[in-house]
């Protein structure tokens, strides 16, 4: 059974850090690309950042460009989304999403691209 976990959501001030924290199980881990997506209160689900298999590249949307950093630790089977300067346009459920595959294209930033979801964190920023 495949299980993505996110978790290090909360509540922080505009300005402010929090680093998210999605554990993967039931999957050849370091097979996956890896994503996160952001879903505002209201709104569709929408691409923030990717990461390779090997770590070796990373995408980012240009909302988050700068801002946020994701990583990954394929020994340890978990991605991470480092987000500083939040703003309250930030808040919202944060999502992890995997895919196997061997080319990555510019699909990647799609919804429907992805296998595997997590459950999602919640990100509030207060101004």
């Amino acid at each position: 059974q495949v299980q993505l976990v996110e978790s290090g959501g909360g509540l922080v001030q505009t300005g402010g850090s929090l680093r998210l924290s999605c554990t993967v199980s039931g999957l050849t881990f370091s097979s996956y690309v890896m994503a996160w997506f952001h879903q505002a209160p209201g709104k569709e689900r929408e691409f923030v950042a990717a990461i390779s298999k090997s770590a070796g590249t990373t995408y980012y949307s240009d909302s988050v460009q700068g801002r946020f950093t994701i990583s990954r630790d394929n020994a340890k089977n978990t991605v991470y989304l480092q987000m500083n300067s939040l703003k309250p346009e930030d808040t919202g459920a944060y999502y992890c999403a995997a895919k196997e595959t061997r080319i990555i294209d510019t699909d990647l930033t799609r919804v429907q691209w992805y296998e595997f979801w997590g459950q999602g964190t919640q990100v509030t920023v207060s101004s």
